[in-house]
């Protein structure tokens, strides 16, 4: 029987065709058995990076127990939601999982408090940035190939990966957003003038449903986890109007339902109605566009795939409320203050005694002050929260008990 290379699903013509990809920066022979995005997912699972997922965290630490997401847990959720919005959309499913399963591997230990440290640690030179530390380590720091550097992905997965959030650039060549103030990212920057990632347009419609994918998974296991963590109570939720429908909706359909699958009926409440949501909309705004190939979702004025200005409003309310009860709960900023000396330890330690960094993270170390701070914050970067406890119990006396 013969192999079908790249499937029978449906693909509507402003899909990104695999068929159609601009293709890579090392150019590879095709595969007979899988398409290019395809080999893109499949490369990046197998990564380092990917694996070392399973031991970063979110907004707890390695210590809280087995019951909370990891980076690894969030993003095998997030993958699971991007491939729904793309099959119903007639988008390419596996480069949309492609841009889920790499959207996190650029994250530090230690969640958004690693990153915040390290940025501040960086300041001088740029800072941090964990989209352009994910460019970083599917282009320079996965060493698995005996041709080249990274995982040389597609320019598609590339694309999707540095602008799922929106253009870099305004079309004048200005940045936007949050690089208004401090320019592109170095790591950004560079390669880029390798190839071309067109920042100043939007990204292909697989990364926008992997950029909402993402928000939806955050919104429902940050609920869920603070609630197992016992950070805030379930009847809290109805400060959020939408949580609050959504609880007295499970109370009619099942009265005295005990505590952890009412959790549960409310997390996977949030998903689907946000899902639901995000289909409806999307499909209102790409037949407004009625675009032709998916350069007309990367030339468009806005976004195609998002939240009715109604579902807008509710993720806005339930990041309100996880605001101070959860990511500024005092037992999290506590932790967040251990961890955030561990990591700001290490950098100053192996910046002014590059001795203490590994032998292979020592070998070329750069002369330039920038640089050498750069290959020591991607070294930090690259982390476990367990194993940067380990490096700073064995170049400190006094590491500080994530508890």
């Amino acid at each position: 029987m013969a192999v079908r290379p790249f499937g029978e699903r449906w693909r509507a013509p402003y899909g990104c065709d695999p068929a159609r990809t601009r293709g890579r920066l090392y150019p590879e022979p095709m595969s007979p058995t899988r398409s290019d995005f395809q080999r893109d997912r499949d490369r990046i699972i197998h990564s380092s990076a990917f694996r070392r997922l399973k031991h970063k965290t979110q907004v707890f630490v390695d210590h809280e127990g087995d019951h909370y997401r990891t980076r690894l847990t969030h993003t095998i959720e997030v993958s699971q939601i991007a491939r729904a919005l793309a099959r119903s959309l007639g988008l390419d499913e596996d480069l949309a999982e492609a841009l889920a399963l790499s959207h996190d591997l650029g994250h530090t230990p230690f969640g958004h408090t690693g990153e915040d440290a390290l940025n501040e640690c960086m300041r001088a030179f740029g800072g941090f940035d964990h989209n352009a530390q994910a460019l970083t380590v599917v282009t320079r720091l996965e060493h698995r190939y005996a041709n080249f550097d990274g995982l040389n992905l597609t320019w598609e997965t590339l694309e999707g990966l540095v602008k799922h959030n929106g253009p870099l650039l305004e079309a004048d060549g200005r940045p936007v957003g949050k690089y208004a103030e401090r320019g592109l990212p170095l790591a950004i920057l560079e390669y880029n003038a390798l190839q071309d990632l067109d920042l100043a347009s939007q990204a292909g419609a697989e990364a926008q449903a992997a950029a909402i994918a993402d928000d939806i998974a955050y919104n429902a296991h940050d609920i869920d986890d603070g609630l197992r963590a016992g950070l805030f109570d379930i009847e809290e939720l109805r400060q959020a109007a939408f949580l609050d429908d959504l609880l007295r909706e499970i109370d009619a359909l099942h009265p005295n339902l005990d505590l952890s699958r009412r959790i549960h009926e409310v997390t996977r409440r949030v998903i689907t109605r946000f899902v639901e949501d995000v289909l409806a909309e999307s499909a209102r705004r790409i037949s407004a566009l009625d675009p032709s190939d998916a350069e007309d979702i990367r030339r468009a004025q806005d976004v195609v795939i998002a939240f009715s200005p109604d579902l807008r409003g509710a993720d806005a309310a339930i990041k309100q409320f996880l605001y101070p009860h959860m990511y500024r709960h005092p037992k999290v900023m506590e932790v967040r203050q251990h961890a955030d000396r561990i990591v700001r330890d290490l950098f100053h330690r192996f910046c002014d005694d590059p001795a203490a960094l590994p032998q292979e993270w020592r070998n070329e170390l750069p002369e330039d002050p920038a640089r050498r701070a750069r290959r020591v914050s991607d070294y930090i970067a690259g982390m476990t929260d367990p194993f940067a406890v380990m490096e700073h119990r064995r170049l400190f006396d006094d590491t500080p008990d994530l508890r």
